[in-house]
This record gives structure tokens, C-alpha cells and sequence, in this order.
């Protein structure tokens, strides 16, 4: 049987919760698929939402793990992250791709496409596919409509620069399982 996910999964160092994410399966509202892609955004990290201190649009991020995380990208996307460590951290983990598996024709109807591969590749088209936008902001990871459900077997995860960044980009706080064909950009 299939084991999910609790809050206390990211009551963790963002650092050990992302690249355990990676092959677990993120439902919303029964559509989803496996987790390939994600970042990691720990406090002191000058990349991060949180690094100048709490404000209206990351206060999600100062409370407990185990919610999320939900902002806009440039005004355009939305984005989905997992609120991580101990409350009062600010740290979260950025879902960039997932391999969709469930819930196709939904996901293809939302995005205006067929190729699986661009169904959920990069966050924002992620968002657009699973339907999420401000208003899960701040939802509980264990309860619907989300439904994550623990990585079954071992994954080979790698590690590298996060994507778009300015800051910190010295950091191989990106991960990826290896050789998936859905990630938003290939691993060097």
C-alpha cells in the first residue's frame, strides 16, 4: 500500500526534504504524476523569498512545514512550493516538473497541448496543468486536494545550479532524477 507523505516529511532541512521528494508522487485533485524536478530554497539563502524577513506574500513560509507556498512568477506564472524545517524557518522547496501520470486528459485539455513531456515541465506550466493558483496558498500538503504519496523504490537523484537565478548561483541546490525526459532543462 501506498504511504503518504505527512507534515512532519518536511519538518526537515530543505537540503535532505528536496532531493527526497524526488520521485514521489504529487496528486491535485487526482490529476498529477511523479515529482522530477525541484529547488531548494533554504533562509539564508539570498535567492530566497524569506532571506529579507517575513512580508504579506511569504508569511506562509515562516509557519509550520508541510503547507504550501504558492506566489506568481513575473506577473505571469504561478509557482508551488512545500514549506520545510521547523516553523519559523522559511525555507521551501520549488516543485519545478513532475512526469504526469494521472489525470491526462484534464491536464492536456488546461494546457491547450498533447506532448506529455511540456504537460508539466517547469513550474508554471505545472501550475497551469494541476489548475493551481493564490488561492491553495497556505494549504495543508496532507490533506485534499493535494495527495503526496512516498517514492517507492530507489531513484538515482542528481544535483545542479538552480535555474534563472542572480543569487546564490553557486548553489547545486537543484535536483532531478536522472535521465528523466521531463525535466524543465537537462542536468549538465
Amino acid at each position: 500500500m501506498a504511504r503518504g507523505l505527512s507534515r512532519a516529511f518536511f519538518g526537515r532541512s530543505v537540503l535532505e526534504v528536496a532531493p527526497d521528494l524526488i520521485g514521489a508522487t504529487l496528486l491535485f485533485g487526482g490529476a498529477g504524476g511523479r515529482i522530477v524536478e525541484v529547488e531548494a530554497y533554504h533562509h539564508t539563502d539570498p535567492a530566497a523569498h524569506s532571506f529579507r524577513g517575513q512580508t504579506e506574500r511569504n508569511a506562509v513560509m515562516f509557519g509550520p512545514p508541510g503547507y504550501t507556498y504558492v506566489y506568481r512568477s513575473y506577473g505571469i506564472h504561478w509557482c508551488l512550493n512545500f514549506v520545510c524545517e521547523p516553523a519559523g524557518s522559511a525555507s521551501a522547496v520549488l516543485i519545478r516538473a513532475i512526469e504526469p501520470t494521472e489525470g491526462l486528459k484534464v491536464m492536456r485539455r488546461r494546457r491547450g497541448l498533447t506532448d506529455e513531456r511540456l504537460l508539466c515541465s517547469g513550474p508554471g506550466r505545472l501550475c497551469e496543468a494541476l489548475r493551481i493558483t493564490a488561492a491553495h496558498n497556505g494549504l495543508a500538503l496532507d490533506r485534499p486536494p493535494f495527495q503526496l504519496i512516498a517514492r517507492e523504490g530507489a531513484v538515482e537523484v542528481v544535483a545542479g545550479p538552480r535555474i534563472g537565478l542572480t543569487k546564490a548561483v553557486d548553489k547545486l541546490w537543484r535536483y532531478g532524477e536522472k535521465g528523466s525526459r521531463f525535466l524543465s532543462k537537462p542536468f549538465r
